[in-house]
């Protein structure tokens, strides 16, 4: 999970590109990014693909060079990604969807509501078009998810004396949750499919943040006040894919 702190501006001469590469004889895409803060090259691989971080004015012999050293990480990691991606659902009935760690059954068919949670199985009124369906389930989800965020915020609020500004919902693709230097607390829709736990765990994270903006060992106590067992919660949900 990134905390990014608010900026006011960007540095203006910060930019990003979209490149190609051949690695170990894989045609690998990436995002180049430059930035004048940088003083080294660096590389992250996530749900959007591989993304190269470099100072501005770095050379591309050293561009090339690092890409070259590092390529069997890159192919290896791109590889995992792929092998752990969330397989898209598909609107039909008898189909499974997650939903606060339980199977639900989706049933489609001539319901009186739209959406209705009965027992273990999800009943939504079927209209012949699966897109309506997907919407249909998708602001379910936001429906259950955002007084269930809030109630659960507002109990580990207490604990860390903290008072977030507010707590929203994001549809971020590789980020659980985030917390931003005004206070505001933004939580990942999808998190309403993970068990409570893991859902407390991330919004323990986040409000940490509002003491310590950043990842040092000060926070992590912080975390460790209201979640002892953080460590095996943090290597739980970066096991789980967005």
């Amino acid at each position: 999970m990134n905390n990014p702190m608010s900026k006011a501006l960007g540095n203006p001469a910060d930019s990003a590109e979209q490149r190609s590469v051949v690695l170990e004889g894989r045609h690998v895409t990436y995002t180049l990014k430059r930035s004048g803060k940088r003083r080294s090259i660096g590389l992250r691989i996530d749900g959007r693909g591989l993304t190269v971080s470099m100072p501005l004015k770095a050379s591309e012999s050293w561009l090339h060079e690092v890409l070259q050293q590092r390529a069997g990480w890159v192919i290896d990691k791109l590889e995992d990604w792929q092998a752990h991606a969330p397989e898209k659902p598909v609107w039909k009935d008898g189909e499974i969807i997650h939903y606060l760690g339980e199977i639900l059954t989706l049933r489609l068919g001539p319901f009186p509501k739209a959406v209705q949670l009965a027992g273990d199985e999800l009943l939504v009124r079927d209209e012949g078009s699966e897109s309506r369906i997907e919407k249909r389930v998708s602001g379910w989800y936001r429906e259950q998810a955002l007084p269930l965020f809030i109630e659960r915020a507002e109990h580990y609020a207490r604990i860390l004396d903290v008072s977030p500004s507010s707590i929203r919902l994001t549809t971020a693709k590789t980020r659980w949750g985030s917390c931003t230097s005004l206070g505001e607390v933004r939580l990942n829709v999808q998190l309403v499919k993970l068990p409570y736990y893991l859902i407390d765990y991330v919004i323990v994270h986040e409000l940490a943040h509002l003491r310590e903006m950043n990842h040092s060992q000060a926070f992590w106590r912080i975390v460790e006040i209201a979640c002892p067992n953080y460590h095996r919660l943090r290597s739980e949900l970066k096991a789980i894919s967005l």
